[in-house]
């Protein structure tokens, strides 16, 4: 059977997912709608098209590809608008190959298990040379259980090491077996409170925690608990405190701190999306950065920065 999986990007030269040098394939589709989300492009599990109104010249041959209308101008000499909603029922996009300027993109592909493998086996001398891999990323991994699977036992075949990156918002049903072909885990903490985290990332907490304690007690996989650090929104001592006090309780022993960055906010504008942060939170000082770390440190958890 050709199992096929939707993905969105296959970055190489990877040095922060995992150890050594790995090529990580981001998929799209994730349960979850974290305000902060740096790939906003990987949330629908369906291909979405970006416009890049920097580049586009106002040639408007795209109208006349898009035979669903999904394309119009207000008035000539105007930049186009996209109707998502007519735009995310289109299998053909035409609009894309009629763009000489590439001023539209599509933000997803649909590949099979070996195409993918084809292409990651191309970096095969990087992983061999660095003790690297695979990472599967996204969007939420879990969300393509069977494809993420498949895929994972294919690289474990091939002898490369795999590294899963999740939000751990899935049933363990689905989780252990995909962790039976998981060489390390990189598992997300939002917030430790269940209300809070559902303010900021569209679900509570329970099941996250739920899954990820079932990792450290029946399981032998290393895992790294990565915290993504918002200004204003997770970043509190209390919450930081707090956390280090579960993570230690459960026997984690790594954590890496993913400061907040505002690379992001562009995509939501290819994407036609407003940017649910909003534009006036700033990524973390040094100064807080250090306190947050002396939190972890001091409940003898290795506590790194991940850029």
């Amino acid at each position: 059977m050709r199992i096929t999986g939707l993905i969105f990007n296959v970055q190489r030269y990877c040095i922060h997912d995992g150890p050594g040098i790995r090529t990580t394939v981001f998929m799209k589709k994730c349960p979850l709608r974290c305000l902060w989300c740096a790939n906003p492009e990987a949330i629908k599990g369906i291909p979405e098209i970006l416009y890049y109104q920097n580049r586009c010249n106002k040639c408007y041959r795209c109208l006349d590809a898009c035979i669903h209308g999904a394309i119009s101008v207000p008035s000539y000499g105007e930049f186009v608008t996209i109707d998502r909603n007519i735009c995310e029922r289109c299998e053909d996009h035409m609009c894309i190959t009629s763009c000489d300027q590439d001023a539209l993109k599509l933000a997803g592909r649909l590949i099979s298990v070996q195409e993918l493998m084809e292409e990651v086996k191309k970096d095969n001398i990087f992983y061999r040379n660095s003790d690297g891999g695979i990472t599967v990323s996204g969007g939420e991994p879990t969300s393509q259980p069977q494809f993420t699977l498949e895929f994972l036992k294919r690289c474990k075949e091939e002898g490369l090491h795999t590294t899963l990156d999740t939000c751990g918002y899935t049933s363990w049903n689905l989780m252990k077996e995909i962790l039976k072909y998981t060489d390390l885990i990189l598992y997300d903490i939002k917030h430790m409170d269940s209300t809070r985290h559902k303010e900021l990332t569209g679900v509570p907490n329970h099941l996250i925690l739920r899954n990820l304690e079932t990792i450290f007690t029946k399981t032998k996989i290393p895992t790294i608990i990565r915290i993504p650090i918002i200004s204003e929104h997770n970043d509190s001592r209390d919450n930081m405190e707090a956390t280090a006090r579960y993570l230690k309780k459960i026997g984690a022993t790594e954590v890496n701190l993913l400061p907040y960055h505002r690379l992001g906010i562009e995509k939501y504008q290819r994407l036609g999306m407003d940017y649910p942060l909003g534009t006036d939170i700033q990524p973390p000082n040094e100064t807080y950065l250090e306190e947050i770390e002396t939190i972890f440190t001091s409940y003898g958890l290795n506590c790194l920065r991940v850029y």
